[in-house]
């Protein structure tokens, strides 16, 4: 079946150009029209005219640009046919993937706006054995409904079945919404390991658009997830995302960040399996924040992100949409992260690299931050001394200014890292700091 479609792909590509080139022959050698037939005019018209030139060399550069064209198309497909077809060339054994199957799991409610997610997700899927995609459906909305069913078989179409209204204290009655989404969460989660008995799973939300790279990010970083136990989930998110505020050279830059940052993450089986017997009745990513389910662990994330949220309307009211996320940057670029060595986000190696580099920039004040007098052009640190003072500095400079149990948006051992005016900045603590003790609730 795999090799059947990228054949089907590679003959359609070639049927194409040799069309064109057919096209091309066809015109240059044509026969001079009978009214240039005559004895008076044949010498004459056996030369092409000014314009006949010029629309022929007008042909040829086209079929020139097609042909570049088809060779980055061929060259792509071929860059996908090597993670997804098996290295030997037993026919017999064709269709088995020699990768891990990696779910996609697209948590729905109401928004027929579900089918701009699905069609990116399809039209960059590499391989729709190594990527099933299943849509889990809340609320019970029929139009959404048929939005999803109208993929036919190349999704698989779940339908929570409890709609019910969830009891909860007066005054959490304007979260339902919040309660319902957990229980979604829940039970999804729960069909993808337990029924369908997946080993992992990446969750995007029905109003997530993804980046080129999104299948490729998560593939190459799925063995770092499963091999280092102070990692715990990838995140396709930046929270201080938007253009201005990341480097858009380092389309390849990762980072181990201690914040939860959702919007289309990778979690594994075993983690699910810890965290299902106790998962909370609402507000299920805030809980993830807590220190009592982290446990010291971290996330990756990119520079820039690899999810877009277009979904200003939801349970949370457009909150942070026009102000945070409305315009975060979106890669735009294919990474070939498969390709590269990422062992330098295991935690050792990665702590050890990251401190230095944090805390061997040279400490700057904020006037000089905000006015634009920085001098060089290397990386520079700006230190806060306490979440109010971290608080200050990140809503006067742009960026996000929340902490979730005690850890910043982004951060990693309370550093967040943050391109201002072309410039890269560490908002720091100070040398030897631990952490700040979380609210109390």
């Amino acid at each position: 079946m795999i090799r059947k479609k990228g054949s089907l792909i590679l003959f359609g590509a070639l049927l194409f150009v040799t069309w064109n080139a057919i096209l091309v022959l066809l015109l240059w050698s044509r026969p001079p029209s009978s009214s240039q037939q005559s004895d008076g005019t044949r010498e004459k018209a056996e030369e092409p005219t000014d314009g006949l030139m010029k629309d022929l060399f007008g042909i040829l550069d086209t079929f020139a640009n097609e042909l570049d064209k088809q060779r980055k198309i061929l060259l792509q497909i071929q860059t996908y046919q090597s993670v997804w077809v098996p290295a030997n060339n037993d026919r017999a054994k064709v269709d088995v993937p020699r990768q891990p199957v990696i779910p996609i799991l697209v948590i729905a409610c109401n928004r027929v706006t579900v089918k701009r997610c699905l069609d990116k997700l399809l039209q960059l899927r590499p391989s729709a054995e190594l990527y099933p995609i299943i849509v889990s459906q809340d609320c019970g909305h029929a139009e959404t409904a048929a939005v999803i069913s109208s993929y036919g078989d190349q999704v698989t179409h779940l339908k929570q079945p409890d709609l019910s209204d969830i009891a909860v204290r007066q005054e959490h009655k304007k979260f339902q919404g919040y309660y319902k989404i957990s229980r979604h969460y829940h039970w999804a989660l729960n069909q993808v390991f337990k029924t369908l008995s997946h080993t992992s799973v990446i969750v995007v939300e029905d109003d997530l658009e993804v980046a080129p790279d999104f299948f490729e990010y998560f593939r190459a970083l799925l063995p770092l997830l499963q091999s280092d136990p102070t990692l715990w989930c990838v995140s396709a998110w930046n929270d201080n995302g938007r253009g201005g505020f990341v480097d858009p050279a380092k389309t390849d830059l990762l980072y181990r960040t201690d914040f939860f940052p959702g919007l289309g993450w990778m979690l594994l089986k075993e983690l699910w399996e810890e965290l299902e017997p106790k998962w909370p009745a609402a507000f299920w990513d805030d809980w993830m924040r807590q220190p009592e389910q982290r446990r010291d662990r971290a996330c990756v994330r990119p520079e820039i992100s690899r999810t877009l949220t277009f979904g200003r309307q939801g349970v949370s009211l457009g909150q942070f949409f026009d102000k945070y996320l409305r315009d975060i940057k979106l890669n735009t670029e294919f990474v070939p992260f498969t390709k590269m060595d990422l062992n330098y986000l295991k935690e050792e190696k990665y702590k050890e690299i990251f401190q230095k580099e944090v805390y061997s920039a040279p400490l700057v004040k904020y006037e000089e931050v905000k006015q634009g007098q920085l001098k060089g052009s290397g990386p520079v640190r700006l230190e806060y001394s306490s979440k109010d003072s971290f608080k200050m500095l990140a809503k006067n400079l742009g960026i996000m200014d929340d902490l979730k149990s005690g850890v910043p948006r982004a951060g990693y051992r309370g550093v967040v890292s943050f391109f201002y005016r072309g410039r890269r900045i560490y908002l720091a603590p100070p040398p030897g700091w631990t952490r700040w003790v979380p609210d109390q609730r």
